[in-house]
């Protein structure tokens, strides 16, 4: 469905009726679930990315509701899936299928940025498949988005489980189409995506032979992961590059509010910072900063590796620089000469929305700060949580479903026994990694890590004359892996069809 003005309009009243209504929008504070840095999912209509031409779109009609017999519940929507058939060798040779599970996003972005598929598919003579989220893009039910996220009566059909069993129908339909019922699909996600993939591969181990989950925080729930894990990280990763610059932001944080409580301290920091418009408060120009250096940490890609871009920044001015002029030389060294910086024009996205609303339902990541990082402490609040996800739909979150539904707690002891043919792939310097699985399971459920490695960077298109060594390897372990499983399916069909 294509988004109107006039749906833009409504999109961006329903945004500040509820930030205005929030006063600590506690949900929303936690750092973004995406592959990469900058991404601001603009409305693929206003802004559309570029589409090679090899990809073909295609819409399935799905069932709204998958687990109920409700009358209401076999209502349909048309969702929205990508086919790439360049390189695939054909269901006659029992090629492999290799499906992106597409995130809290338009899926167009993803067609570019996603390079493991496309880099990949001459090797494996796969077929390429991405698919939308269910109210993500173009895959929106109740026949408009303004419909949809009307209240919590419509979204309540907004979760991750509905979203597997999604893939799961499409999939199946893609190989009965085809007649490639003997094809194996490889998932592959990220992020959000990444922990969709392996959640996958557990609940439908017949339609998905395995699954590669990159920067998956699975273990960020139900305090399986301490609380300050995404923080510490990220403290971690600023004091590795320079003392002097971790120490600089440790301590900018009340120098902060001791010139916001100055006569016109609020004019002076504007003025300092160069601020789009004067600054209410200083909590303003925090959570920019706050923002500014989780982002940089997250996505600490090769070769500009944004942490020492701004560790340069704030260490490179002369001495006499006060403490705030270096923060500032910090947003400069990482975001260039601007106008301004700090409160510009807000994009309000989809993802902005439909994120708010599954972090008040489902996904609720407890990250929060004690005194041991670089931020000031701001402990994870549920009570909080519950008060503003009820103020803003008229229904708690539940934040033990996640757990309940797809498990965590003694995830070695208890995958162990069950699962398998799943890559929980992470790079350490991302702050996500902390909720990640970074400990082989079993021997196919296996952890591939790397020290140096930011978010989602494995499934990133490769880049032969900056891409780091360790980096190659980490994707050439992914690889080998996959092929291994897919040897094995290979050998265990063809012994299973001499015995028909």
């Amino acid at each position: 469905m294509n988004i109107s003005m006039l749906s833009l309009q409504w999109l961006l009243m329903i945004f500040i009726l509820v930030s205005n209504s929030v006063t600590a929008a506690t949900s929303s504070r936690i750092p973004r679930l995406s592959p990469v840095r900058g991404n601001t999912f603009l409305d693929p209509e206003i802004f559309p990315a570029p589409v090679s031409e090899d990809f073909q779109t295609f819409f399935y009609t799905q069932t709204l509701d998958h687990f109920n017999y409700k009358p209401e519940s076999y209502a349909t929507f048309q969702q929205r899936y990508v086919v790439n058939f360049k390189y695939w060798a054909g269901a006659n040779s029992n090629a492999p299928i290799f499906v992106y599970l597409g995130a809290e996003a338009p899926l167009d972005g993803d067609l570019e940025i996603i390079g493991f598929l496309p880099e990949n598919a001459l090797r494996f003579k796969s077929l390429l498949v991405y698919i939308e989220h269910r109210y993500y893009g173009k895959s929106v039910p109740f026949a408009s988005r303004e419909a949809a996220l009307k209240n919590a009566s419509t979204l309540g059909y907004f979760n991750s489980a509905q979203a597997i069993a999604d893939y799961a129908e499409i999939i199946i339909h893609i190989k009965n189409k085809y007649q490639a019922q003997d094809s194996p699909v490889i998932v592959v996600g990220a992020s959000y995506g990444g922990m969709l993939a392996s959640w996958f591969r557990l609940k439908y181990p017949h339609v998905t032979l395995g699954a590669l989950a990159s920067s998956a925080p699975i273990l960020y729930f139900d305090d399986i992961t301490p609380q300050n894990g995404y923080y510490s990280v990220v403290t971690r990763d600023f004091r590795e590059v320079s003392e002097t610059c971790y120490r600089t932001i440790l301590k900018s944080w009340s120098e902060i509010d001791k010139v916001a409580l100055m006569p016109n301290g609020l004019r002076i920091l504007s003025e300092k910072f160069k601020t789009c418009r004067p600054l209410s408060n200083s909590s303003e120009l925090k959570d920019y900063l706050d923002h500014m250096y989780s982002s940089a940490a997250q996505y600490n890609d090769p070769p500009e590796y944004p942490v020492t871009m701004v560790c340069g920044g704030i260490d490179g001015p002369p001495p006499e620089t006060d403490l705030l002029g270096k923060i500032f030389a910090g947003v400069v060294g990482l975001r260039g000469n601007r106008s301004c910086y700090v409160n510009g024009p807000k994009y309000i996205s989809e993802t902005t929305l439909g994120w708010r609303w599954q972090t008040c339902s489902e996904m609720v990541i407890p990250i929060g700060r004690d005194n041991t990082t670089m931020f000031p402490p701001s402990p994870f609040n549920l009570s909080s949580v519950i008060e503003e996800c009820n103020q803003i739909y008229g229904v708690p979150p539940r934040p033990h479903w996640v757990t309940s539904y797809y498990g965590g707690h003694d995830i070695k002891l208890i995958l162990e026994r069950f699962s398998s043919n799943i890559i929980f792939s992470n790079g350490l310097r991302d702050p996500y990694s902390s909720g990640g699985v970074l400990e082989d399971i079993s021997d196919s459920v296996v952890a591939v890590h790397t020290i140096n490695g930011s978010h989602c960077l494995d499934i990133l298109p490769a880049n032969a004359s900056t891409d780091p060594d360790w980096l190659v390897k980490q994707r050439g372990i992914e690889v080998e892996i996959i092929e291994g499983w897919i040897a094995k399916y290979n050998a265990d069909l063809h012994r299973f069809k001499q015995k028909i």
